[in-house]
């Protein structure tokens, strides 16, 4: 398959130039185009981060409702489900960055619209909830758009170390923004800290006004499918590459384990490692989560370098579950303190590595399409029924049991890629190209 691109869109390298061969491109750091990007995501993430704990916080200001607390996290998710395959079909049809910048710009006037109407002294619970819908709706679209804008920026050879960098920093300002968000409530009221979101996504909006020479949509022969065409078009190439296909599964099963663990981490350290209340202890055990994607990020691009992407998940996937099963059995905080970290590590390695794979063999007109849907999988079917699965079991057979679901998971996953290795269920690489 040829890829075709527009002239503004240069053809990334699809194999990394030899050290005595050619002159070679300065790192990613050096890139004003891709730092302007990195800024891009690291501002409007911190304010994310912010975000995600003062909704929830006003909303239960003003209802006293866990009800409607739920709802918010519901509308954070269920555009994934609701919109996965229009947001890809959309994305591969305009210009990305013009995309990007849209959906900054549009989620920033949804959330300024909160401290408007609260000045107004008309700001409803239900208002806050559409806003929460509203701005998830607006990030997958961007995400969408990010899917086959990296490649295009970076080249494909290059795509481990971005997506790595891309993904640490994501986990630190998550960090970062969790840690600082009661600070802000407490300072400046949840409607203020919303403020301040408005403001990160108006600063991500004018990063990307800076990213010079951007690429715009793939170009194609011929004329142009319809709509449902197009989403059929994503579909076909995902079910029709078997390696794809597999790791999309893998991903999905990850996403799993993911929305259990962190589901049931607050019953656990209560019932089994003797951390109650507002024992402050807690926070260490998320931030021992979190802190893994740090780690994570810094090693894949050495594993890369020395694997390729399904030989590392056949690596990868066993040491995690080794490490959920650590988790599961500790007794001790300290223990399950440093087995989450770990844990953490090999879970990133693995959603970033099937992510970084699948931009590299998907055609440029297709990185919406297919990478959203494969989100749309893993965070709009995984991550939801993962938590709620794990809930479940832990209702009926114990918090033990419920956090096993996550170590079942991974171990499935891991059956899988080895089980389709060794009976050679796959083509050679060549042939899948």
């Amino acid at each position: 398959m040829t890829d075709r691109v527009t002239d503004t869109e240069a053809t990334p390298p699809t194999t990394p130039p030899t050290p005595q061969g050619g002159p070679r491109r300065p790192p990613l750091r050096r890139s004003p185009a891709f730092r302007n990007f990195w800024l891009s995501r690291a501002v409007s993430g911190l304010g994310s981060a912010v975000t995600t704990v003062a909704l929830p916080v006003l909303v239960f200001q003003q209802s006293r409702s866990p009800l409607l607390v739920s709802l918010v996290a519901a509308a954070g998710t269920l555009p994934y489900l609701a919109f996965g395959l229009i947001a890809g079909a959309v994305a591969d049809r305009v210009d990305r960055r013009t995309l990007m910048i849209a959906t900054d710009c549009l989620s920033a006037l949804c959330l300024g619209s909160v401290p408007v109407a609260q000045a107004l002294h008309a700001l409803t619970v239900g208002h806050v909830v559409v806003v929460a819908f509203l701005c998830s709706g607006l990030s997958l679209f961007f995400d969408a758009g990010g899917y086959g804008f990296v490649p295009a920026l970076v080249g494909k050879d290059r795509l481990p170390d971005a997506n790595s960098v891309l993904y640490g920093a994501e986990t630190v300002v998550r960090i970062i923004g969790n840690g600082i968000a009661g600070v802000l409530i407490a300072l400046v009221h949840p409607v203020g800290t919303l403020t301040l979101d408005a403001l990160s996504f108006a600063g991500s909006a004018l990063f990307l006004r800076a990213v010079a020479n951007s690429p715009a949509r793939a170009a194609r022969s011929g004329p142009r499918p319809g709509f449902r065409e197009s989403v059929g078009e994503g579909l076909r190439f995902l079910a029709g590459h078997p390696t794809l296909r597999v790791m999309t599964v893998v991903g999905t099963l990850q996403s799993f384990s993911g929305g259990a663990i962190v589901g049931q981490l607050v019953v656990f350290a209560d019932r089994v490692l003797g951390i109650h209340g507002s024992d402050g202890r807690i926070g260490l055990l998320y931030m021992a989560w979190s802190a893994g994607g740090i780690g994570g990020s810094l090693l894949l691009p050495r594993l890369r370098r020395r694997y390729d992407a399904f030989p590392l998940l056949l690596l990868v996937l066993p040491v995690g579950a080794l490490l959920g099963l650590v988790v599961v059995l500790s007794t001790d905080w300290r223990i399950a303190l440093f087995a989450l970290a770990a844990w953490g590590t090999a879970y990133l390695v693995v959603l970033v590595n099937t992510m970084t794979y699948s931009q590299e063999v998907t055609p440029p007109e297709l990185q919406g399409r297919v990478n959203t849907t494969r989100r749309m999988l893993s965070s709009g079917l995984g991550v939801p029924l993962g938590a709620l699965v794990a809930s479940g079991v832990t209702v009926s057979a114990g918090i033990r049991a419920g956090m096993a679901t996550a170590v079942a998971s991974i171990t499935v996953a891991a059956i899988v890629v080895w089980v389709v290795r060794l009976r050679g269920l796959l083509p050679e690489p060549a042939a899948e190209a």
